[in-house]
């Protein structure tokens, strides 16, 4: 939401916007930087029917941390103008976000007294949002009632990512199920992004393949293999309009791939998946387009400069 604001031509410094308004750092990288500079001139000289919004659809999750849900708890609460003591419930930040509240069950606060409260009273702010939306959207706007609602449904999906991570269980099953809850909330996330977005076209989704594909996420490691339903799969199942489009790099440095490669835009239909291709940085997660990826795909975008990509969308 701050994202959005700024590209709106509201909120406050960039350099402030990119290290808090992006989770998992990708405020850090030139071509995100890029994107919301773009955006925010393009907007500034288009008329409001034709203005591109910026959403943000995944969990505010790190790899091995999940935030308190606390303050989205307190923005609905205070939008709904109710006298709720929440902190007292949610505790300290440091017991929800530390690494061992998602890698030891017996260290979550997932599953305790205040963390059932907490979540019977996320579902009681969801209610009344809708309950009082006439008048709350007359008191305020549209605009204000869906951001309560961003904030209430992100604290949902923390909530049950925590309750999640209490589960106890090995470590193979609580990585599958702690991905399949993300990928649950991404899609309902992007169903919500859809239904305020319906009137104004098309609406552009970027995240890893493994997210939006059809198929499962499958994570193949020497010692595990680890499935889920993707973001993708569930989209696919319940909505008539969702296109998937996967998408490769170069900005892994990996060698150069085999002649047998095709890198042009066809139809996925003619390509089969070619060998992976060795990575010199194992710990950055090169997951190789698969072949049940490749045939489920609307089309194959191929980068192949990421700094020239960057540099044109400066001057375009």
């Amino acid at each position: 939401m701050k994202v959005n604001d700024y590209v709106l031509g509201r909120g406050g410094a960039l350099d402030d916007l990119l290290a808090t308004g992006f989770t998992h750092t990708f405020g850090s990288l030139a071509g995100n930087r890029a994107l919301v500079e773009w955006l925010r001139d393009h907007n500034a000289a288009a008329c409001p029917a034709d203005r591109v919004h910026f959403h943000g659809f995944d969990l505010p999750t790190e790899m091995t941390s999940a935030p308190n849900p606390r303050p989205y708890l307190e923005h609905t609460r205070d939008y709904l103008a109710l006298d709720w003591d929440i902190a007292a419930l949610a505790g300290p930040d440091d017991d929800w976000s530390r690494e061992e509240a998602v890698l030891d069950p017996a260290c979550s606060p997932g599953a305790t007294p205040a963390s059932d409260r907490l979540r019977a009273l996320a579902d009681d702010l969801l209610s009344l949002l809708y309950v009082r939306a006439p008048a709350l959207i007359t008191a305020t706007s549209r605009e204000s009632w869906f951001r309560a609602h961003t904030h209430c449904t992100a604290a949902l999906g923390l909530l049950r990512y925590h309750r999640t991570a209490a589960t106890a269980a090995d470590l193979r099953t609580r990585i599958s199920l702690l991905s399949a809850v993300r990928d649950a909330q991404m899609a309902r996330n992007l169903l919500d992004i859809r239904h305020r977005e319906s009137t104004r076209g098309a609406t552009l989704v970027s995240a890893h393949n493994l997210h939006l594909q059809r198929p499962l996420c499958t994570w193949s490691s020497p010692l595990t293999k680890l499935d889920w339903p993707s973001a993708g799969s569930i989209l696919t199942a319940v909505s008539r309009d969702y296109f998937f489009i996967p998408s490769t790099t170069d900005a892994l440095e990996l060698p150069t791939p085999p002649p047998t490669t095709s890198w042009h835009l066809v139809s996925p239909k003619l390509l089969r998946a070619a060998p992976p291709r060795p990575t010199p940085h194992p710990d950055r997660g090169y997951f190789p387009l698969a072949q049940a990826t490749i045939d489920t795909a609307d089309a194959i975008l191929q980068i192949t400069d990421t700094t020239k990509t960057t540099n044109d969308l400066k001057d375009t």
